[in-house]
């Protein structure tokens, strides 16, 4: 079977030879910061995984050049475009988006091949987020990377890998790697006594002394046909009770650490100690650091039951973690057994949630409905406009607006699209983002 064909284009010095030769491995293309080194069409064989695919490198197209050579370089592209099987498109995300980013990816659209949109020279955490100016061109998400310092190239060999024909599938269910849950809360609220209920064997340490646990503990067990990944952790207790230098401080580093990890944290909380500060900080931690939540209300065993107890107490719960409405309550005794069932099904779905997505279409149809019933705000004379809305990214999901003036979204109104979001498409579970751009006129 012929091998298949992936050219990179783009405007000229966007970064595509110096991609082309760390694909290669080796100085191929000619590497300068003029613009129009690359004349020719160079092709090479790239192996990712067991499969192989050639790279053409192409000049840099220059959409509105009275130039012969670049004229003749764009035609050498164009060929390129026209042969292949994939296009990876390649913008520049120190330069930021720019008029002829705009015309080329007109000529890519009529082209009518699959694109994947390359944001290179993303070499910093703060041009790997300005990468989301690139949502504008209609090509699907950007993926920074950065050639120079070899930063994504494997998440994009990936991404080739899953668009072009004939390439091997991803790995199979049982091959993926587990949800990774994070057993968090404060001291002694049973962290390690469930992990072991759930695990059916005394695998961590359990004692009633605060700070058994010193480290997180990653154990793997598969339940329902899902592989879970537990991550079993100190009690994080607040700051100022911890000295400087103990161990137990470095035990609370690792418990953030096992947060920033994981997919979903389930917040152990003790029954007869309700919500503490201590709760509801490090309820703040899985929101800041964007992860799906389950509350699990520990030691439910000892509480004294009346009519409407459970309900009166999940409202006490959600009105001391107003700040995460969408989190997943359950109550259970990790000592007795009782509704720990339900803890693996709740963290699946929780982190289904955290991972669904919405498309374009069905996001920008609730977009009209929600600004027929509820106009954006105004301010100065000046409305804002809501132009359109994609979802970059998940795990939390985020969504992108694209707005005449960002200064305008006021955050009432950030919250009813919000609550708009979550009524159509649920996202129980987990944190949504929602971020405002300015569209650039260019």
């Amino acid at each position: 079977m012929a091998k298949p064909l992936v050219a990179i284009v783009g405007r000229p010095n966007v970064g595509k030879s110096t991609f082309f030769n760390k694909m290669i491995g080796r100085r191929a293309a000619i590497v300068e910061d003029t613009p129009g080194v690359t004349r020719d069409r160079i092709y090479e064989d790239v192996e990712w995984r067991g499969f192989t695919f050639t790279l053409i490198d192409t000049g840099g197209i220059d959409p509105n050049t009275t130039d012969v050579l670049l004229s003749q370089m764009r035609r050498q592209a164009e060929i390129a475009i026209d042969t292949c099987d994939l296009i990876l498109f390649m913008v520049d995300a120190r330069s930021g988006l720019t008029a002829d980013d705009q015309d080329v990816a007109d000529m890519l659209r009529r082209a009518g091949k699959p694109v994947l949109l390359i944001a290179n020279k993303a070499d910093t955490a703060a041009l790997d987020k300005e990468a989301v100016d690139f949502y504008e061109l209609g090509l699907g998400d950007p993926i920074p990377v950065s050639s120079t310092n070899q930063l994504g190239l494997g998440d994009l060999l990936d991404a080739i890998l899953s668009a072009l024909p004939g390439a091997p599938l991803e790995a199979d269910e049982e091959d993926a790697r587990p949800i990774r849950v994070a057993v968090v809360g404060k001291p002694n609220a049973g962290k390690s006594s469930l992990v072991n209920k759930l695990l059916g064997q005394e695998r961590v340490m359990v004692s009633d002394i605060p700070g058994t646990t010193r480290d997180a503990i990653d154990t793997e067990i598969t339940a329902n046909g899902q592989r879970y990944l537990l991550i079993d952790t100190a009690g994080i207790r607040r700051k100022r009770a911890i000295e400087d230098g103990t161990l137990e401080r470095y035990s609370v580093l690792r418990a953030i650490a096992a947060i920033r990890r994981c997919d979903v944290a389930l917040l152990m909380i003790d029954a007869a100690d309700g919500v503490t500060e201590q709760d509801a900080k490090i309820a703040g931690l899985t929101l800041d650091e964007g992860r799906a939540l389950v509350v699990a209300v520990n030691k439910w065993d000892l509480v004294e039951k009346e009519t409407r107890t459970l309900e009166t107490f999940e409202k006490t719960v959600r009105e001391q973690l107003k700040f995460a409405p969408y989190a997943r309550v359950l109550f259970i005794s990790a000592k007795t057994g009782q509704r720990t069932g339900k803890v693996f099904e709740t963290v699946r779905e929780a982190y289904d949630q955290s991972n669904k997505r919405v498309t374009t279409g069905s996001l920008n149809d609730l977009l009209a409905d929600a600004q027929i019933a509820f106009q954006p705000p105004a301010s100065g004379g000046r409305r804002l406009k809501i132009y359109y809305a994609t979802q970059p990214s998940v795990a939390p999901p985020m969504f992108l607006f694209f707005v005449n003036d960002e200064s305008l979204v006021h955050f009432t109104y950030a919250r009813y699209l919000e609550n708009r979001l979550r009524k159509a498409f649920g996202f129980d579970g987990t944190p949504i983002k929602l971020i405002f751009r300015n569209r650039k006129q260019t």
